[in-house]
């Protein structure tokens, strides 16, 4: 356990004194809550008994009387402690000693108490009596305010992203992206039910890695004394339920991919997959846009969402724009007919890095993903891809070189990507065969598995179908206007913590200075921190010792760094 802090301790004194008390900072039993703070506020009536429960926040302390904030799940509203009231005999060790001493900000407590409105005009609770029921240890990293100015606001990302709960508690509009969350899925799940199709489920732990072309995850199982591969997609598996004669399917699938991590992209990620039988991608265009319309105005009661400095129409229909098309609008250069050759040349002069182990598909989606993908803003259909970049798709049916596939175009960004499904079994395994020979040449987003299984169930025979998935951490992004998929996570993939370093309060205050900064002339930080020559030895050495500052000899003189600039 690292080193505690001076208020960690001075909070486990208390802990002991209030058990001492006889208080139990930790009870077992029951809180009878019977409002929210919202309720509160929404069905006010004075002088209305309530019980409420939540964690202390800025409190006042006013001699026999103070104020205090109680948050809980919905807000937080105003709670006024008067030492008389709580304590109506002679005995105010209650209110004198474990209120005003020995409770903190974070505490969770009850209280029973009556409505009633200050001379202001709030809406607060009178305290008739309260009850501890669970004591913070820890002080919540709470924004301090001066003058109208906030300072210390809990504002730094990776520290927000490992202490998600003190996150959600110090910045509640952290917590409304989660909400909406939760409104987009629903109201997703609802519309493919109301359209008759069923949620399913499939397997996460798969023996082999199909459906999309991605590095997994591989684990063992001990038992079956096999490997197994955490699930990169469950394409393959609802489109057996459609073989096995479910008109329609979905699932909201966690999937697992052992890639890089950066701002759209997270190692565990959620997709939805839908399979309906009979339909092809046109009629699919057509039930993305109705969907993700529904989806907005859920989420945020319109069609419209900010998306950087982007305003976002989500308003069927959407544009519909044929692969070739776009790459010859903003290049100059036809696809269509030309030879992996060509293709990869036309690549070469258009300034696209490629090399040799890229296949014709491969080339196709470098020259539109360097040259065309970022240009559209509004949702928009890219139709009609080569047979090559999608193995999984039927072949169209009016050019045998193109697929039925549309991928959903968002900021520059893919949102969807939906095919009419190739229910060819011999056709099928052509392609997975090609993919072997990509993966040979070194295309590493060339699937290296043939799932002999699905191939099986193609040949029971399977109707045509039309599916599409979508990525729901990217699109609830576009929709409540971040910028990272991080923040869309309640707790996504980080980097293993680093050890903290238990500093004095003069260290912890030049580092504050010197981050600020990120760099200082030598003398120029020893004034600003205002310490004595001695103590000003002993900080810089502690900086240095424990690897978070370096002094740098220049030619300008001596400088201080923070030691990972």
């Amino acid at each position: 356990m690292s080193q505690l802090s001076e208020q960690e301790l001075v909070r486990r004194e208390k802990l002991i004194k209030l058990r001492e008390l006889g208080i139990n900072p930790y009870p077992a039993d029951l809180y009878p809550v019977n409002h929210t703070s919202k309720q509160v506020k929404e069905q006010f009536e004075e002088g209305k008994k309530v019980t409420i429960a939540g964690r202390l926040m800025l409190i006042k302390v006013q001699g026999k009387a103070s104020f205090a904030q109680l948050q809980d799940a919905e807000g937080k509203v105003q709670v006024y402690f008067n030492r008389d009231e709580i304590c109506t005999g002679d005995d105010k060790t209650k209110y004198n000693d474990v209120f005003k001493k020995l409770l903190d900000f974070g505490d969770f407590i009850g209280i029973d108490g009556e409505l009633f409105t200050t001379k202001v005009g709030e809406k607060s609770v009178r305290v008739k009596d309260f009850t501890l029921l669970s004591k913070a240890l820890k002080p919540l990293p709470l924004p301090k305010e001066k003058d109208g100015k906030i300072y210390d606001a809990f504002t730094d990302p990776e520290q927000r992203y490992r202490q998600r709960y003190a996150d959600l508690v110090v910045n509640p509009h952290v917590k409304n992206v989660f909400v909406k969350r939760t409104k987009l899925f629903n109201a997703m799940r609802n519309f493919f039910n109301d359209a008759g199709y069923f949620e399913v489920e499939t397997p996460v732990l798969q023996p082999i890695p199909g459906g999309a072309a991605a590095r997994p995850f591989i684990t063992h199982h001990n038992a079956l004394d096999v490997p197994l591969y955490m699930r990169i997609a469950n394409e393959l598996y609802l489109k057996r339920l459609i073989v096995g004669g479910f008109d329609g399917v979905y699932e909201f699938s966690k999937n697992f991919r052992n890639e890089g991590m950066d701002r759209t992209h997270n190692p565990e990620f959620t997709a939805m997959e839908i399979y309906v039988a009979y339909k092809d991608y046109n009629w699919m265009m057509d039930f993305c846009e109705r969907l993700l319309e529904h989806c907005a105005i859920a989420v945020n009661g319109t069609t419209k969402a900010t998306f950087g400095e982007h305003e976002i129409d989500f308003k069927a229909p959407y544009a519909r724009v044929t692969m070739a098309d776009s790459i010859k609008h903003f290049t100059g250069f036809d696809i269509t007919g030309k030879s992996e050759d060509e293709i990869r040349q036309a690549a070469k002069d258009l300034g696209v890095e490629v090399d040799n182990t890229m296949g014709k598909g491969k080339l196709i989606d470098e020259i539109f993903g360097e040259k065309c993908e970022g240009n559209y803003i509004q949702p928009t259909y890219i139709t009609d891809y080569p047979k090559e970049m999608s193995p999984l798709c039927k072949e169209h049916r009016d050019n045998p070189e193109l697929t039925e596939r549309f991928e959903l175009m968002v900021c520059g960004k893919e949102i969807a990507n939906a095919y009419s499904e190739l229910n060819d079994p011999i056709d099928q395994r052509e392609r997975f065969e090609h993919q072997l020979k990509l993966a040979a040449k070194g295309d590493d987003e060339a699937t290296e598995f043939i799932d002999h299984d699905f191939l099986r169930a193609l040949e029971y025979g399977m109707p045509p179908t039309s599916g599409m998935g979508i990525g729901m951490d990217r699109l609830i992004m576009f929709l409540t206007n971040n910028q990272s998929i991080q923040e869309v996570l309640f707790f996504p993939q980080m980097r293993p913590e680093k050890k903290q370093v238990a500093l004095s309060d003069e260290g912890k205050a030049v580092l504050d200075i010197l981050k600020k900064a990120e760099k200082l002339e030598l003398n120029d930080l020893k004034v600003q921190s205002g310490l004595s020559n001695k103590k000003w030895d002993k900080t810089i050495k502690e900086l240095t010792k424990n690897k978070l500052a370096k002094v740098e000899k220049t030619d300008e003189g001596l400088f201080v760094n923070l030691f990972n600039k």
